[in-house]
């Protein structure tokens, strides 16, 4: 099977002759053993022998991915950029295409695995990032719990939610979940794996004992699911259940939500693996898609891309779809996998600097990528509307807005927008932090008309502000603009010196 080795950082240069090839292969050597050596040295900082021995499967499934990071840098190996095509109409299935769920028995097969290891820290969060209140005083957990509980008390099924934390987000998960004792839910959490950070420039780990300061760890990318839902003893338990299927995706993707056609594709097709991908726009340039390599479909990230073709990567010509990270899994096939055949991942090499100034490495990988391991594993190309993501505070204004209401934890289109297009919201700077963002708008706009909303600079809205059309706010160094209580702004320039200009 080809593999797609993907691109380091400056480490992966391109071969300078043999000489350079002699010494990366040598100084493999060294580092394994160095670090070898450091992991013994960790582990046997933990007293505890059940911990212990907990600790050390731990460490070796992170040295196990170190070696392969090492054998494959010094390999140098890139991806042959003529051997990718865009995937075939077999490897990608639109989802118009699907059939309806003839019945609602197969929902008992099924669980519900929501990625719960982010802590929102782009958004000046501390704590877990599902925690965040984003439509009705509901977090992202709340919506899911609530959606969860109304699929299974409408078709009289139980689909189970289970919670894939980190060590960032594992207590206040635990914490959290307290409230929904009496839901008609039941709600598993299992810790995804605990990696040290890597020094860049010896390839030593940045801690010296286990239980040294969380900076010097980190949990290694959502890929790392197959291996902590296997060794946590998830996966027996739920194939213990009678569950033969698990729905994944990011806690903050609000459109995630259960879809009976997509799972009845997939008994129907009888794909151990399906992705759901969705038609690329500007704003997705970055995301992974899937391609086909050799006549196999896999999942190519920007981090494996040869930066000459980086921009061929975004473009969306030749890549029209991107990975929403919402899979579909057949538990069986997984554990067949993960004991019989062994899965190895795309390595995707994320530099870091630590407070001190430090250069670190972590190795991490994607979720995704695991579709090679799969039989008759493809894409189903999904509507936008399965993929809201909240990673900013402009998303954040969109998904609190009257552009959406809640339906059993469901966001819903409103049906006054004229336009199926979602608005394209743009705060500045004064606006990245939640603490910022609730303290700049006195009650959240009325957007139903608005297409376009650009706001940079010191700018507060005050109550009952309506947006409509283009609506662009600059509020120049040194300045500050207050738009008063029941302004409303259609295709204005505001300026600096409160100048407004229509556009």
């Amino acid at each position: 099977m080809a593999t797609l080795v993907p691109r380091a950082d400056s480490l992966n240069a391109r071969v300078r002759g043999s000489s350079h090839i002699d010494f990366k292969t040598a100084t493999t050597g060294v580092a394994a053993k160095s670090m070898r050596n450091e992991i013994s040295r960790l582990v046997n900082t933990v007293e505890d022998p059940a911990t212990k021995r907990a600790f050390d499967t731990e460490m070796q499934s992170f040295f196990y991915l170190f070696t392969r990071y090492l054998s494959e840098r010094a390999k140098n190996v890139d991806i042959d950029w003529d051997r990718i095509k865009s995937p075939g109409g077999d490897q990608i299935v639109p989802y118009d295409s699907l059939s309806q769920p003839r019945n609602n028995g197969h929902l008992n097969k099924l669980a519900v695995l929501k990625v719960n290891g982010g802590l929102g820290t782009s958004m000046g969060m501390t704590g877990a990032k599902s925690a965040l209140e984003v439509k009705d005083d509901m977090t992202f957990l709340d919506l899911t719990v609530r959606q969860i509980e109304h699929l299974n008390m409408t078709n009289r099924v139980n689909v189970p939610l289970i919670l894939m934390t980190s060590f960032n987000t594992h207590e206040d998960t635990l914490r959290i979940i307290k409230k929904y004792a009496n839901q008609q839910v039941q709600i598993t959490t299992f810790n995804q794996s605990r990696y040290p950070r890597i020094y860049k420039e010896t390839l030593l780990p940045c801690p010296k004992r286990a239980d040294d300061d969380k900076k010097h760890w980190y949990p290694p990318g959502h890929g790392d699911l197959y291996n902590a839902i296997h060794q946590s003893g998830v996966l027996d338990q739920l194939i213990a259940e009678g569950k033969e299927y698990l729905f994944v995706s990011n806690s903050d993707n609000l459109g995630a939500v259960v879809d009976e056609k997509i799972l009845q594709h997939m008994i129907d097709s009888q794909a151990e693996f399906l992705m759901e991908v969705t038609d690329k726009t500007k704003a997705d340039i970055k995301g992974g898609t899937l391609i086909d390599y050799e006549g196999s479909v896999r999942l190519l990230e920007i981090a494996q891309v040869p930066s000459e073709h980086v921009e061929d990567f975004k473009s969306i010509r030749k890549f029209k779809i991107f990975n929403t990270n919402n899979l579909w899994i057949n538990l069986r096939a997984l554990k067949r996998v993960m004991e019989n055949e062994g899965m190895e991942l795309e390595i995707i090499v994320n530099p870091k600097t630590t407070d001190d100034g430090h250069p670190v490495i972590q190795l991490e990988t994607a979720a995704g990528a695991a579709i090679k391991h799969f039989k008759n594993g493809h894409g189903v190309n999904v509507p936008r509307s399965r993929f809201l993501p909240v990673k900013s505070c402009s998303d954040l204004l969109l998904i609190k807005s009257d552009i959406y209401s809640l339906r059993h934890g469901q966001l819903i289109l409103n049906e006054s927008r004229m336009f199926e297009t979602i608005p394209v919201i743009k705060l500045g700077d004064h606006f990245k932090k939640i603490q910022q963002f609730q303290k700049r708008f006195k009650k959240i706009p009325k957007i139903i008309e608005l297409d376009h909303l650009t706001v940079t600079g010191d700018v507060y809205f005050g109550r009952n502000v309506t947006l409509r059309g283009t609506v662009i706010v600059v509020a120049n160094e040194g300045q500050r603009i207050d738009i008063p209580d029941g302004c409303i702004l259609e295709n204005r320039l505001l300026s600096g010196n409160l100048n407004m200009i229509e556009l």
